[in-house]
């Protein structure tokens, strides 16, 4: 009886397992011969983009592990705060404008290692003889452990004004700095990050939402989002050509940094980035063969799209 009793529970375990792994069929409408799409609470709203493969269809909570698997061993300094939950939950927002859905299955699997390469080089305590090797340790962090000033900029204080006794320094997946970007970006995730940054460090799922805002919003009205970048949806102009910036990973760097990290030739923090998207696609199964040609990767000759204050550093 209890061998049976154990063989109904190992079948039953099986086929919830299977189910959680099934791609939910989504509903399906035509609107004016465009077909849309639901797919339910992962990419929920009649959108092309939900006809789609999501990104809970290719990328699970194992390859979410192995991609971050340093990050909740003791001398982490956010251990316990990041998880696979709170990334999908965040991407949820953002899978009916294409996050992780554009296109065919290997661009969505290139998009989100795109993404979580930036996230992870920015979030690293690795280093050359870390345990597990130096990329491993993505997601170490969740804020600046030691500012060196409170980032507040006067410049903003009639449309972003600093709240006093707040630091405006480096919180969540990619890190955000100063008043205005807090501003901004709360006002976009109608959360108030301005009066309090600490929620980005109190909650993993708005830290992440945060940085998937970044990606797909430009920065300036005539440049483009680091998404439409990565996806083909943007065309370079001439004066891009010219500026040797190209569709692909290089000009998303371009994009979220800026001359920070880019046109100042072959430079570490530029190839930390690389190094990160390249090992999270050999980690994906997609493999780093996929990720293009050496002038679509860097963003060494690229003139910048912004020219930042050297105190603006974010990396």
């Amino acid at each position: 009886m209890e061998s049976k009793w154990l063989l109904l529970l190992t079948m039953a375990t099986l086929m919830a397992v299977g189910n959680a792994q099934e791609s939910v069929k989504p509903l399906v409408k035509i609107v004016k011969g465009k077909k849309l799409c639901d797919k339910g609470w992962e990419c929920k709203g009649w959108s092309q983009y939900c006809c789609n493969q999501t990104i809970s269809d290719y990328f699970q909570t194992y390859q979410f592990e192995n991609l971050f698997a340093k990050r909740n061993t003791p001398v982490a300094h956010a251990a316990g705060f990041w998880d696979y939950h709170s990334f999908i939950t965040a991407a949820a927002q953002y899978q009916p404008h294409g996050f992780g859905t554009t296109g065919g299955k290997l661009t969505s699997m290139k998009e989100v290692a795109a993404f979580l390469g930036h996230v992870g080089s920015k979030t690293s305590c690795g280093y050359g003889v870390a345990t597990g090797g130096p990329l491993a340790w993505g997601l170490c962090y969740n804020k600046e452990m030691s500012p060196s000033k409170v980032y507040c900029d006067d410049y903003y204080k009639y449309t972003y004004p600093c709240t006093p006794g707040v630091s405006y320094h480096g919180r969540g997946a990619l890190p955000i700095y100063w008043n205005y970007n807090y501003g901004e970006t709360g006002k976009a995730l109608k959360v108030d990050l301005l009066n309090h940054p600490e929620y980005l460090e109190n909650n993993a799922t708005l830290a992440f939402q945060a940085a998937i805002w970044r990606w797909m919003t430009p920065a300036k009205k005539n440049q483009p989002s680091a998404h439409d970048v990565f996806v083909g949806n943007w065309k370079p102009t001439k004066n891009d050509t010219l500026a040797k910036r190209l569709p692909g990973f290089g000009t998303t760097m371009n994009v979220l940094y800026g001359d920070q990290v880019c046109g100042q030739g072959d430079v570490d923090s530029m190839n930390n980035i690389i190094s990160h998207y390249l090992y999270y696609l050999d980690l994906m199964g997609v493999g780093r063969e996929e990720a293009g040609p050496h002038d679509v990767l860097t963003c060494e000759e690229q003139k910048p799209f912004t020219v930042s204050p050297s105190s603006a550093a974010s990396s």
